[in-house]
């Protein structure tokens, strides 16, 4: 019985010091990664400096569509070597050893050079369709060990950034500031740039809805890489925006679920849900989009009690895991 009771002390004790252990882990943890986030959340990581860090005199001399049109071709290169056919895999590391990457990184250091305000709303808009691509593809290569999800990578859109003729551009400048003609991002209030920031005379005069079909944040639920030019611009937004439309407005049986950029970004479609589904009715197939005609009408102005947000796949969209 004394033996009982002695052994059982001792594994007291022992939960004891192991909870008192995990308990102090968890505290150092969760206060670590508020100090690192706190610490990381200025830190811009720019990707297109390093040695030798000054832009090519002879950028200088390149108009912003040609250094643009060598972007493209090297984004084609890695796609057709590194990417599936469809654009939604990416093998990030063999990207990362490969040549051809390494001749992309040092092409990026031209974009210091360029001057984006010669260019027209056209080929300004394709230019950062295609570097915003290129920044997120770079930046997942260019680290260390890679996520299993983007959303594991600390503040991924606003550090991950390029210099631009001179001034720095993360994901989220691009995205929000440019592409979107300054709107706030969903989760803040305030324009991106403001009045005084010399990179808001390069935002679009207007949002074109359909970048979100464009631009790949490095999730599986992101719509595929493409490289655009001003002369395939339309063509080529019209087509991803029904290539998503086709797989992200699910219908069936009187339901509809879109994909979640719909509801972060609803104001760039509509002022109402109804607004934001009559904006796809023209990139659905035939039946679907007659039939989410025919549930709007019988709804009218009430409520849409048919219409459900599906879940974001953040998963890392590597080329290995998509084809497992």
């Amino acid at each position: 019985m004394s033996t009982h009771e002695t052994s059982f002390s001792w594994n007291s004790v022992f939960d004891w010091l192991r909870s008192v252990y995990d308990s102090g882990w968890l505290i150092f943890r969760v206060l670590f990664s508020r100090v690192r986030g706190l610490m990381s959340s200025t830190e811009k990581i720019v990707l297109n400096v390093g040695s030798g860090s000054d832009a090519d005199p002879s950028s200088k001399h390149r108009p912003a569509e040609v250094v643009a049109s060598d972007m493209q071709r090297f984004m084609l290169n890695l796609k057709g070597s590194f990417m599936q056919d469809d654009g939604r895999g990416v093998d990030y590391a063999s990207i990362k050893r490969s040549d051809d990457f390494a001749e992309f990184r040092e092409k990026c250091k031209e974009l210091r050079g360029v001057d984006v305000s010669l260019l027209d709303e056209d080929n300004k808009k394709a230019f950062f369709l295609n570097v915003y691509n290129a920044l997120t593809v770079h930046g997942l290569a260019n680290m260390e060990s890679l996520p299993s999800s983007v959303l594991e990578a600390q503040d991924f859109w606003s550090r991950t950034c390029y210099d631009i003729g001179g001034h720095v551009y993360s994901l989220d400048d691009i995205e929000h500031g440019i592409l979107r003609a300054n709107r706030p991002h969903p989760a803040k209030k305030q324009p991106c740039f403001a009045e005084d920031d010399p990179r808001l005379s390069l935002a679009m005069d207007k949002v074109d809805p359909r970048i979100h079909f464009a631009l790949v944040c490095g999730a599986k639920s992101c719509p595929p890489i493409n490289v655009y030019s001003a002369k395939n611009l339309n063509f080529g937004l019209e087509a991803a925006t029904r290539n998503f439309c086709d797989g992200e407005v699910r219908v069936q049986d009187s339901k509809v679920s879109m994909s979640k950029i719909f509801l972060w970004y609803g104001c760039d479609f509509g002022e109402s849900d109804a607004e934001k589904l009559r904006w796809c009715l023209p990139y659905l197939k035939e039946d679907n989009s007659a039939e989410v005609t025919r549930l709007l009408d019988a709804a009218g102005d009430g409520s849409l009690g048919f219409l459900s947000y599906h879940a974001y796949n953040w998963q890392l969209n590597g080329k290995a895991d998509k084809e497992s």
